[in-house]
């Protein structure tokens, strides 16, 4: 197997850059069909709903679950428009069902985040989920993303949670890469991790740590600063290319066991991947002062760090070994942390973080 790496086209990160989405679209078709998100839709310039630019643009409005059943209706839809672009506008489910759609129709595809929840924009992969949430299979696209398109403008205005869980998804990039790499396991782009891989991941995570809580006040005033600029490039770009090019492991696979209990639902990918995370530290025996430097910055930002916080307050057996069983399926990337882990050492796990977490929060403020 090689050294792999995977990046998209070109990345454009500032303030006022969705009035640039009209030229790229035209460097690439003379027809694109644009799935956003019905928050997202209110972001596009004006002189996209007027003649005679409207015939050159058509909006589907993306429904909130990117499935099976939500790709064959988009891309009936690209095939009935005879479009030659795909745009994916929003978060991270309607970038990947623009991503798989368009790569099964053949066509260029433009990624604009309005939120920086995850690191879906950059990457050549995406998940698909049933139509009730649960996850269901990750698709490699052919190529990544010919341009990812971030407004800071648009980020700033943006709920502070979202920016929050786009930091717990990229909180877990850098442990992943590591253990893709000790473990000479395969990444995302369908090799061994790069040096450039394994690099940014780390950049990532020390960026996160430096930037993450000013990034964060910076959000809820609404205000595009430099923290805010770094963390959006660190949760959209590094851990995009740090996960893809580096690989992922046992963070994603917790999350994915996760997604088998409906009441973890109305949370977000990156706050499940975040406590995924401090399960998998604690699976994997990692030294306790990273594991209290990572447990310390996620209650700093306000990730989660127990159970009752991604809609589980009570320890239930059974329906956490759903969560094991699920995280350690054959293929899971979980077996990328090593050999011998089984679902009982993911309960076990499971029940540390959670422990551990709420052993913190009934520490006084003071006591650190």
């Amino acid at each position: 197997m090689n050294n792999t790496a995977c990046f998209p086209g070109k990345y454009i990160q500032g303030s006022g850059t969705i009035l640039n989405l009209e030229h790229l679209i035209n460097r690439f078709g003379n027809k694109a069909i644009i799935l956003a998100s019905p928050s997202a839709r209110k972001f596009l310039p004006e002189s996209f709903f007027h003649t005679p630019l409207s015939q050159q643009f058509v909006v589907e409005i993306f429904g909130g679950e990117c499935s099976e059943v939500a790709l064959t209706d988009f891309s009936n839809r690209i095939r009935n428009e005879k479009a030659d672009v795909v745009v994916g506008m929003g978060g991270g489910k309607a970038i990947d069902t623009a991503k798989i759609a368009a790569d099964r129709a053949g066509l260029p595809v433009i990624i604009v985040p309005t939120i920086a929840s995850t690191d879906a924009p950059c990457s050549g992969c995406a998940v698909t989920y049933s139509t009730d949430g649960e996850f269901e299979k990750v698709h490699y696209q052919r190529l990544n993303p010919s341009v990812v398109l971030v407004d800071m403008e648009i980020i700033a205005k943006a709920p502070v949670r979202f920016l929050v869980a786009g930091i717990g998804d990229a909180l877990a990039t850098w442990f992943e890469a590591r253990s893709c790499a000790a473990n000479s396991a395969q990444n995302e782009c369908g090799g061994f991790s790069t040096m450039a891989g394994q690099n940014l991941a780390r950049l990532c995570y020390d960026v996160l740590l430096k930037y993450g809580v000013q990034a964060k006040i910076d959000n809820e005033a609404h205000r595009v600063s430099p923290a805010l600029n770094y963390i959006t490039e660190a949760n959209i770009l590094l851990s995009g290319i740090g996960f893809e090019s580096g690989g992922i492991a046992s963070a994603h696979a917790i999350h994915n066991g996760f997604t088998a209990l409906p009441e973890t639902h109305a949370f977000y990918h990156g706050e499940k991947v975040a406590f995924g995370l401090l399960t998998g530290l604690h699976m994997m025996h990692a030294p306790e002062a990273e594991i209290n430097e990572v447990t310390a910055f996620c209650l700093a930002v306000g990730l989660p760090v127990t159970l009752a916080e991604i809609g589980v307050p009570e320890i239930d057996r059974e329906k956490l070994m759903k969560v094991a069983l699920k995280s350690t399926e054959e293929g899971s990337t979980i077996h990328h942390e090593g050999k011998g882990i089984t679902a009982e050492k993911v309960f076990e796990a499971i029940i540390k973080a959670d422990a551990y977490g709420r052993q913190l929060f009934m520490k006084p403020a003071h006591s650190g």
